[in-house]
């Protein structure tokens, strides 16, 4: 494989409390759930594990708590081939946890606490420049304070650091930092929100694309779930199929595609091979489940890749 450029991820972890449920319980009713599971996730650390699996060089900024899970999580990043250096124990505080429901159809609902997340605050940020600064790509998600992201993309867009920003979960965002982003990749609802466009179909899609473009971001990938990705570039727009899987649940498939994305063009792939070979990693993460657990290794991707040819 030959060498790809460096990557820096800025992000959440979280421990994943999961319980599978035939339906979603309404207010006020209890249900019973079976295969109960911790898994570790966070959208940052997903995206990080995607990457490292992957095959990337990559350093990830972020905090834990001080306590057991925290450590874990640090050693297990460790094992993804991911440089944890930049990851802090934050004193007193708690890892962050999501709450996690997956119903029979394997859809989620999720509630969040950040706990340390919410400590990589601007002047840790600041204190991790470097590793931004020797990075030619910053990949970030929307679990950590606003103002960390910001500060993060203005010290990545003064040292020629490309931004690449996953807008999840859904927020409005300023005009200031989607300024300082050159690539960004929502969801449907996410793109919605940036521009206001409810996305029905491939025009909708371009029409929202041509919103984020005006707003200085050259590259947009709205991913469009079983339907693949609406790409457009300098405003010119495809959309580009994923592959078929039987979903078992879908808890860190954008993640996947985010990780793995990254990894392909900081080696070089063209754009169009890039998201075939994200769409790849995220078809084989939706038939595991939890969310890092359902990450693949880059051995399993290339395999994928094959069968489909």
């Amino acid at each position: 494989m030959k060498k790809s450029g460096k990557l820096a991820v800025l992000g959440s972890i979280n421990a994943d409390h999961i319980l599978n449920l035939a339906t979603f319980p309404r207010p006020g009713e209890t249900v019973i759930g079976k295969q109960y599971q911790i898994a570790f996730g966070g959208k940052g650390a997903n995206q990080a594990v995607a990457a490292g699996r992957s095959g990337a060089d990559i350093a990830f900024i972020a905090c834990v708590g001080e306590d057991d899970i925290g450590q874990r999580i640090r050693q297990q990043l460790i094992e993804d081939k991911i440089d944890v250096t930049p990851v802090e124990a934050v004193a007193g505080e708690s890892t962050g946890v999501a709450l996690i429901f997956v119903n029979g159809e394997g859809e989620n609902s999720i509630a969040i606490h950040a706990g340390a997340n919410a400590a990589l605050t601007p002047a840790r940020v600041e204190k991790h420049r470097q590793t931004i600064i020797d990075a030619d790509a910053l990949l970030m998600q929307l679990e950590s304070p606003l103002e960390s992201v910001l500060a993060a993309a203005k010290i990545a867009h003064r040292h020629q650091t490309k931004v690449i920003l996953n807008p999840a979960p859904a927020t409005p965002l300023s005009d200031e930092l989607l300024a300082l982003v050159e690539m960004i990749t929502p969801n449907e609802t996410e793109a919605e929100i940036l521009t206001g466009v409810h996305i029905d179909n491939d025009e909708d899609a371009a029409r929202a694309a041509a919103a984020l473009h005006n707003k200085g971001i050259s590259s947009v990938l709205i991913t469009l779930g079983s339907r693949g990705v609406w790409l457009s570039e300098q405003g010119h727009g495809r959309r580009i199929a994923g592959f078929k899987v039987e979903a078992v649940d879908t808890i860190a498939a954008g993640d996947t595609f985010n990780g793995a994305l990254m990894t392909a063009l900081l080696e070089g792939m063209s754009m169009e091979l890039a998201v075939q070979f994200a769409h790849a990693a995220a078809a084989i993460a939706v038939t595991r489940p939890g969310a890092q657990p359902s990450v693949p290794w880059r051995s399993e991707t290339d395999g994928f890749l094959q069968q489909q040819r």
